[in-house]
């Protein structure tokens, strides 16, 4: 049974993605609904039955206590043996088969998977957004609402079943049936309706606001703690434990101060809810007594009245926690959607196709890009690299050497002019398809917290064990892998290599990087810095294989150490964001420009600070 329960919705089910999310809540929650339809209907569908069957349960026991008081006792079996049969029958057999079916579809059919359905498409919707994207908010705060939303999310619509649904059938079959009793029965009840309402409206046009500034509060904590975290050795070595300290503290006491704010609604709510339960007691209890003491009520209509509003003490409190958890879990909702909600806005233009292959010529035309301000970026830059072709990138920090970069990666769209790959505009092509075409080394590679055989298959997930073995002898990384061991016990090409590489030494991790882009084998090759954290003596052994890397590939390297770069066909020198000087080593020096100022300067094959690369 459990089985089939949760197999009725397939959180992973095929969707069409959408760029544009919906930014309010219920059409949000509707986008995500949409394969329970038939689940949400049927639990709705049962739930109210489930409250028709308290309901009836009341009346039942009212009309029992005037059976007992008009039968004789000898021969009440008799007269309604068959009856107690039927009724014992239906509460042993046919109640719990309908209040399973209830509880199963909320517990084990919606719950599950909706969360998960939530989760798997948020992360989805925000792993399409854009580099520049992620660079504007915390990754910790972005992993939070990922995970905090989707059970609130869930919670939401389990109340709405388990708490709302069932709280309207019954309230409504209260009235009903006090109506029934004697009509005047009904009049408390409906004033106290009216107050609750009154109560509930107070409460949650309070909670939703309290409980989003809560929720935005811990997703700070989470952001503030995870930036610590991820920058520890920074911590350490700036001896700035106490400063993280308060940090951290900063943050943790604004989340103690709203949650105080929103536990004082739920503190007021529950005095109000004491009160007006009071009056609802008093009122329709000592109706219904009054009544019966003029002959115009029989007992049982005071049973019924009496069970119907002790059953509804009971569940006022329930309900009203209910209706607070269901909009407290709203404002947590709300709260994620800021994140996983949020447009795409980096997105492949209608009709885009895969690249083509070709022989690797990349041009720039006239290309401007300044990050929507004024000043900073590339101005006007318009350079055509021959497939084939080695250029070397140099200029000052901030001369627009790495903005170059992201754009011919598209991780920016570009803000005027264009570029092109064998004639292709980048804009117009797939952007998986695009990078597929691009290998690249950056100064800092990071690596994922996977294995190091996963970290290398990164390049090309397809490779066999012959060819990822190959590519790290290629990059001088075997050996070393070899001797790795994780704290698991897991050793070799298995061992798991720390959250961004962090058991690792900077050589080798960038040697593992290495490897993941030799196996990678793109026509296009960038080199950011690929070799600034190999020691001199690596640094010669693998300089063979990068140049055996560069052999018939289109190749742009950025280095801080002028020799690496030398021997590139062409020299590029950007500076302000524009190109200033461009061709061989040679010329560039007969030139006396800025190029041979940078190459006298040099310390050590290195640039000095007020002239260092990016």
């Amino acid at each position: 049974m459990f089985r089939y329960l949760e197999s009725l919705v397939d959180p992973y089910c095929d969707y069409v993605e959408e760029d544009q999310p919906p930014r309010s809540f219920w059409p949000f929650i509707k986008r995500y609904a949409v394969p329970f339809r038939k689940v949400f209907i049927a639990t709705g569908l049962i739930t109210v039955l489930v409250a028709a069957i308290e309901i009836w349960l009341i009346a039942y026991l009212g009309r029992l206590v005037d059976v007992l008081n008009s039968t004789d006792r000898a021969s009440f079996w008799g007269d309604h043996g068959v009856e107690m049969l039927l009724i014992g029958l239906f509460l042993l057999l046919i109640r719990p088969v309908i209040q399973m079916m209830d509880v199963g579809l909320l517990n084990n059919a919606i719950l599950p998977n909706f969360g998960t359905l939530i989760r798997w498409r948020a992360h989805s919707h925000v792993l399409r957004q854009s580099v520049g994207w992620f660079e504007n908010d915390f990754a910790g705060r972005i992993a939070n609402r990922i995970m905090q939303t989707p059970p609130a999310a869930g919670e939401a619509v389990f109340q709405v079943f388990d708490a709302m649904a069932y709280a309207l059938a019954y309230v409504i079959g209260a009235i009903i049936l006090l109506g029934d009793a004697d009509p005047r029965l009904a009049i408390p009840l409906v004033a106290w309706l009216v107050l609750y309402g009154v109560l509930v409206r107070w409460t949650i046009r309070r909670v939703t606001p309290a409980s989003q500034a809560s929720s935005d509060a811990r997703s700070a904590i989470t952001g503030r703690v995870v930036d610590s975290y991820s920058n520890i050795h920074s911590v350490k070595m700036f001896a700035h434990t106490n400063g993280e300290r308060d940090y951290a503290k900063e943050a943790i006491e604004n989340a103690r101060l709203t949650f105080q704010a929103e536990m004082r609604i739920y503190t007021k709510m529950d005095v109000g809810l004491t009160l007006l339960n009071g009056f609802l007691i008093v009122a329709v209890v000592g109706w219904a007594i009054w009544l019966w003491s003029i002959g115009a009520a029989t007992i049982g209509a005071v049973a019924i009245a009496s069970s119907l509003v002790l059953r509804l003490n009971a569940m006022t409190g329930w309900i009203m926690w209910a209706l607070t958890s269901f909009f407290s879990n709203v404002g947590v909702v709300k709260e994620g959607m800021e994140t996983i909600a949020q447009p795409i806005t980096l997105t492949d233009s209608p009709g885009a196709k895969p690249l083509q292959p070709g022989p690797g010529q990349i041009q720039f035309k006239a290309l401007s890009h300044h990050y929507g301000r004024s000043t900073g970026g590339l101005d006007d830059i318009t350079l055509t690299i021959e497939a084939g072709q080695k250029i070397g990138l140099i200029g000052r920090s901030g001369a627009g050497k790495s903005t170059l970069v992201k754009l011919l990666l598209r991780f920016y769209d570009v803000e005027k002019g264009a570029i092109e790959i064998d004639g292709q505009n980048i804009g117009a092509v797939i952007q998986d398809s695009l990078r597929a075409r691009i290998g690249m080394v950056q100064q800092d590679s990071s690596l994922l917290h996977r294995s190091v055989r996963d970290n290398i298959l990164y390049g090309r997930p397809d490779a066999t064990e012959d060819q990822m073995l190959h590519a790290a002898h290629q990059a001088e990384a075997h050996d070393f892998i070899l001797d790795l061991e994780d704290p698991e016990g897991r050793k070799g090409y298995d061992a798991h290599v720390g959250e961004r590489g962090v058991k690792l030494s900077g050589g080798q991790r960038q040697r593992i990087a290495l490897a993941r882009v030799i196996l990678k084998d793109a026509p296009i090759l960038v080199l950011d810095e690929a070799t600034s954290a190999l020691d001199s003596e690596v640094e010669a052994a693998i300089q063979s294989t990068l140049y055996g890397m560069m052999e018939g590939k289109t190749v742009i390297a950025i280095a801080h150490r002028l020799s690496t770069i030398a021997q590139m066909d062409r020299i590029v020198v950007i500076d302000d964001g524009k190109i200033v000087e461009d061709g061989n080593h040679d010329a560039l020096l007969a030139q006396d420009g800025l190029y041979a100022r940078f190459w006298g300067r040099q310390s050590g094959g290195f640039l000095n600070k007020t002239e260092a690369a990016e």
